[in-house]
């Protein structure tokens, strides 16, 4: 894949492991379509409770899209709830130049978090709007997770192809490993083997293992 003139990523090859997947990722997209309706549903009155809590501690709107790189390098604006400060993508560049030995940018104490902001994040409610994203077809519920466009500059040329020929997902088997408090080739050795081990039993094996480590806030930043 290469960056065009136009700054869209352009897929030049395609992974094998794709076109082997036949039924398999079509039972995959339906278990999205199905779970992701089923969660939104049940957690609905959270989602709400927890953007009017947003809304009401912090300017600014209580919803943030941020663009990500997705399947086949794909650009999409994926959904959060705000946990930042208004502005606070304007301070990355320089925050991301102190940590040049990092391929995924997220800091431990990031002063641009807000009090409420660090409780989604630790409780893992700040990503609930993104089964709106995988109800789209632009995520799965499992999967490597979706890239800032910085990451994926850094990111190992030589792995892309075989990271990006999948959708990103939710959740994912670098978030019930460890998650922040793994070092960045942890996490890409691991979302590789998540493209190369998939199969439906194991993403059904990362959604048991998610709602304990949430639960505990494992790694969470």
């Amino acid at each position: 894949m290469n960056l065009d003139d136009t700054g869209s990523f352009t897929w030049i090859l395609e992974a094998p492991h794709v076109t082997e997947l036949g039924l398999a990722a079509r039972v995959k997209r339906a278990v999205d379509v199905v779970g992701a309706w089923l969660l939104l549903v049940a957690t609905l009155p959270l989602l709400a409770g927890a953007a009017l809590l947003v809304k009401l501690t912090s300017r600014g709107p209580a919803f943030f899209v941020q663009e990500r790189i997705g399947h086949r390098c794909r650009r999409f604006p994926m959904l959060k709830l705000r946990t930042m400060v208004v502005g606070a993508e304007r301070d990355e560049a320089a925050l991301a130049a102190e940590r040049p030995d990092r391929v995924f940018f997220k800091l431990e104490d990031d002063p641009r978090v807000t009090r409420v902001g660090r409780w989604l994040r630790r409780t893992s409610l700040d990503e609930l709007p993104q089964l709106w994203n995988v109800l789209r077809g632009e995520m799965s519920l499992v999967g490597p997770r979706p890239l800032l466009v910085s990451d994926f500059r850094l990111y190992p040329k030589s792995a892309q192809l075989r990271r990006f020929s999948m959708k990103p997902g939710l959740t994912g088997l670098w978030q019930v490993s460890g998650r922040s408090r793994l070092p960045d080739e942890r996490r890409i050795e691991l979302d590789l083997e998540y493209v190369d081990r998939w199969s439906l039993g194991l993403d059904l094996r990362i959604l048991l293992r998610t709602l304990p480590v949430v639960l505990r806030g494992d790694g969470a930043t």
